[in-house]
């Protein structure tokens, strides 16, 4: 079987500058370089790579010796699934200035592999940050021939000042690891790709039953035509669709896609890909205030050295990663309450 991988990336540091008050009326608004090249036979001007944390840190190098076009290309070589070295290969390009994409409408790249296989993950977006406008495409389908990909920017207008330039995690095929190379990463502005439009909640009119306090993050997915006949779906961050709610005092909604239940009554939340409607929807019918235990749960007597709490105000709890695993599209929420001085897990 294959593994798939958390990505987990921290920033270890933060360039701080400051500098003399000045009067900033009159001045024009700053604008950023609109460089389409991501990687061509060598980085960009300005572009640097990480390594996501976990990954094998030498798995990605520039090829001299193989490449689609030019005199180089991007070499991965992903690891054996118990590599010492790291469990997978993984890391992303990005700029230290950010680049004004907002006239390309794709991010194209020419793939091949040592091996017929499927790339678990490839985008941009993601900026060691944020990661405010990341967009992927997910199980890439790569073998020993060259073939060109294809990336539909969800809504170029947000990209003008985008630090993320390229991505990609990747485990073992099979426990076994192999090589894919990667050339020509650019963007571009083809009218070949065509109907780009916008699905959240999996296109589907969700209803979920609700109490003040819970909230709910919305999924989002953008889809286009592509060249090639293909309609292409891309994992695409909420922050790239408008959100807007029938009625905000019962429910609201950011622009991150984060829905907070205030009061009592029912709301439904839609959102625009740009100046389209989007389909699918989340109905949120709440009860109002939360109905909680009369009394806590008894006080478990069983001897501490016997015990491994997982979660218990009596004994001393073990780490856990997580309670819920927020499986896509799930709407099962977890919050944490207290009655009588009793932490519950709701």
């Amino acid at each position: 079987m294959k593994v798939y991988h958390k990505i987990i990336l921290s920033l270890l540091a933060f360039l701080f500058m400051a500098g003399c008050e000045r009067d900033l009326d009159g001045l024009d608004e700053a604008t950023f370089p609109t460089t389409p090249e991501v990687f061509i036979d060598g980085f960009s001007a300005g572009l640097n790579y990480a390594a996501f944390g976990g990954s094998d840190v030498k798995a990605f190098d520039v090829d001299e010796d193989v490449a689609y076009q030019g005199t180089a290309s991007m070499r991965i070589a992903v690891p054996d699934r118990n590599d010492p070295k790291g469990a997978y290969a993984g890391g992303v390009y990005f700029t230290s200035v950010g680049r004004d994409l907002s006239s390309y409408n794709v991010l194209t790249f020419w793939a091949k592999a040592s091996k017929a296989a499927n790339v678990d993950l490839i985008g941009f977006g993601n900026d060691l940050g944020e990661n405010k406008y990341q967009a992927a495409i997910t199980n890439v389908p790569v073998n020993t021939n060259w073939q060109k990909y294809y990336i539909p920017i969800p809504d170029a207008s947000k990209l003008t000042n985008e630090r993320g330039m390229f991505f990609y995690s990747e485990g073992a095929e099979e426990d076994r690891g192999y090589t894919f190379w990667i050339d020509e990463v650019k963007f571009e502005d083809l009218g070949t790709v065509k109907n780009v439009r916008g699905m959240i909640q999996g296109g589907e009119d969700v209803v979920v039953s609700a109490e003040t306090g819970a909230t709910y993050n919305i999924t989002a997915i953008a889809s286009a035509n592509l060249p090639n006949g293909i309609d292409q779906q891309v994992q695409t961050a909420p922050a790239y669709f408008e959100f807007s709610s029938s009625n905000p005092a019962v429910a609201s909604v950011s622009n991150t896609g984060e829905v907070k239940v205030m009061d009592a009554g029912s709301a439904v939340i839609t959102a625009k890909l740009g100046d389209q409607e989007a389909q699918g929807s989340l109905t949120v019918n709440s009860t109002g205030a939360p109905v909680l235990p009369a009394t806590p749960a008894p006080k478990p007597s069983q001897d501490a050295s016997k015990v491994i709490s997982l979660f218990s105000n009596e004994y001393t709890n073990v780490p856990v990663d997580f309670f819920n695993g927020y499986w896509q599209f799930s709407t099962t929420q977890l919050a944490n309450i207290q009655v009588s001085g009793d932490d519950i897990l709701r």
